[in-house]
């Protein structure tokens, strides 16, 4: 079994993880982190027993000794918890949005040196990432393409990660930007959406959502769109578990969860 502990605990991402995990039989749920903790021990849902929760991470991994650490926080926050836990051995599985091309490049170098296993994936789902796959196909051989990404309106970043994976993935299976076709008039500021080599991402947020994206594609005569839901957050556990259990067979960084899935367009 994986011994595991949950940074953001006590998150509305947090406490679905912790959920989800718990009920992994190849999962050692061993704790949970949030600065805003007043109690010694969190109880799992359904019953489930008590596991230790602590506002320190540095106090947690001391105390429980996990192999994996998972975190959906804040991008400064995740940067830091990422330092600590190669630092003590643990290796990284993170799912916080907003994790820069800068960010990466600190955590594959620590990862090496460290010679552990991170995990840094902009979506979890298992379909998020199937759109992904399919809208790196399909940008080969489509000349335009836009994306709209739907959030909750609790989500503090836009556009969000997976829309902006999304696109450079895209130009990189392309091999050069997506013609962008000019808007000569703009009446209202922002109405186009921003650009990512020559693809226009357009974020909505708004209560009720939880996290949607569609893909269009556009050619002579006909429209291409590729569309994934996430309906709950429940959507997203069986990724983490995947990264959980991958992250400790390998050495380095993997960005994205189709790098641990096969996936290669």
């Amino acid at each position: 079994m994986t011994k595991v502990i949950v940074v953001g605990a006590l998150g509305r991402m947090g406490r679905a993880v912790i959920a989800g995990l718990a009920r992994d039989d190849d999962v050692d749920l061993a704790g949970g982190v949030a600065p805003r903790a007043i109690e010694e021990y969190l109880p799992l849902p359904d019953g489930g027993g008590l596991i230790p929760i602590a506002r320190d991470l540095e106090t947690l991994i001391s105390r429980v000794r996990p192999r994996v650490m998972v975190d959906f926080t804040r991008p400064d926050v995740a940067m830091d918890n990422v330092r600590t836990a190669l630092r003590l051995g643990v290796s990284p599985v993170v799912g916080t949005s907003g994790i820069s091309p800068e960010n990466l490049d600190e955590i594959a170098r620590l990862a090496d040196e460290a010679e552990l296993g991170a995990v840094v994936a902009p979506n979890f789902a298992i379909g998020a990432n199937l759109m992904l796959h399919f809208a790196r196909v399909a940008a080969r051989y489509l000349e335009a393409a836009e994306i709209i990404e739907m959030h909750h309106d609790g989500k503090l970043d836009a556009p969000s990660g997976t829309a902006m994976s999304t696109a450079r993935a895209m130009v990189g299976a392309r091999g050069r930007a997506f013609s962008e076709p000019p808007t000569s008039t703009v009446i209202l500021q922002g109405a186009r959406g921003g650009v990512e080599g020559g693809v226009r991402v357009h974020s909505v947020r708004l209560p009720g959502l939880v996290a949607h994206q569609e893909v269009i594609f556009g050619g002579p005569g006909q429209v291409l769109t590729i569309r994934h839901d996430s309906l709950a957050r429940d959507s997203f556990i069986p990724g983490v578990a995947l990264a959980v259990k991958a992250v400790v067979k390998r050495t380095g960084l993997v960005y994205g969860l189709d790098g641990l899935m096969g996936l290669d367009a």
